[in-house]
């Protein structure tokens, strides 16, 4: 049977064998490609076809591949990560907060590759002033009950897919950062409720814009996260929570003078 438009099997990654990079990273499922429109589609697809939570989508270049809000995100080939894995968690609220608790994750498991390494609210993973990852999170509902979610994962390894990106400068198997990473986020994903104190004392300690001016999603300083993932800004008249949007500093908008 051929394979879809557009999506081409491979049999490796680094030198792993599907089977390989499954047993390492503890989940029932991989597929890899060597290029795919996007690994999310791809999951999805899966999803609704009944693939068990763990089931991951590895690609080595995406010809589509998605961001949040819409925008797209690069990778290329052999230094990047762009995957998807397929959850079913059952608590809506902790959905709200996944992206975030996703991100804190991520931060313990690639701190030790990038120190630097900080969280920018709501899905971003920063090195100094640049992107070197991303996180999406997408759920399909059944009624008022989460039947299943995507999360998108893309990591710049050894490669600065775009200018002003920045990575990880890691030179050995991207299977050994999967191996830490994937069971990372599993463990995200079976959490419930929203995020704890100690989480967002955490979320604190590794938070890119705290104590920085910002003008969006609204004008004031950034003091943290709420428990169910709202940015605090405290602005000219007292802290605001923002649900939703785009984190921008004053500074990259030009604006810093008049806050």
């Amino acid at each position: 049977m051929d394979a879809p438009l557009g999506r081409v099997p491979a049999s490796g990654y680094d030198g792993a064998s599907a089977g390989e990079v499954a047993r390492r990273c503890g989940v029932p499922s991989v597929l890899l490609f060597s290029e795919v429109g996007s690994t999310m589609d791809v999951a999805h697809e899966l999803a609704a076809d009944g693939a068990v939570a763990g089931t991951l989508v590895i690609a080595e270049q995406q010809q589509h591949g998605r961001g949040r809000g819409g925008h797209g995100w690069q990778s290329a080939a052999g230094g990047t990560i762009a995957m998807s894995l397929i959850e079913r968690p059952d608590d809506p609220a902790a959905i709200g907060v996944l992206s975030l608790r996703l991100g804190l994750h991520a931060a313990r498991v690639l701190v030790q590759h990038a120190p630097d390494l900080l969280v920018k609210w709501p899905n971003d993973l920063m090195r100094s002033e640049a992107k070197v990852g991303g996180i999406l999170v997408e759920a399909r509902w059944h009624g008022v009950t989460p039947d299943w979610v995507v999360i998108g994962f893309g990591l710049n390894v050894r490669e600065r897919p775009w200018p002003g990106s920045a990575a990880l400068d890691f030179d050995g198997s991207r299977v050994e950062i999967l191996e830490a990473l994937v069971p990372a986020f599993r463990a995200a994903a079976a959490a419930h409720g929203g995020l704890t104190e100690a989480e967002r004392s955490d979320w604190r300690r590794r938070d890119w814009a705290a104590g920085r001016a910002v003008v969006m999603p609204a004008r004031g300083v950034v003091r943290g996260v709420d428990e169910d993932g709202s940015l605090i800004v405290d602005g000219a008249a007292g802290p605001m929570r923002c649900t939703s949007g785009s984190l921008v500093l004053a500074e990259e908008s030009g604006d810093a003078t008049r806050l």
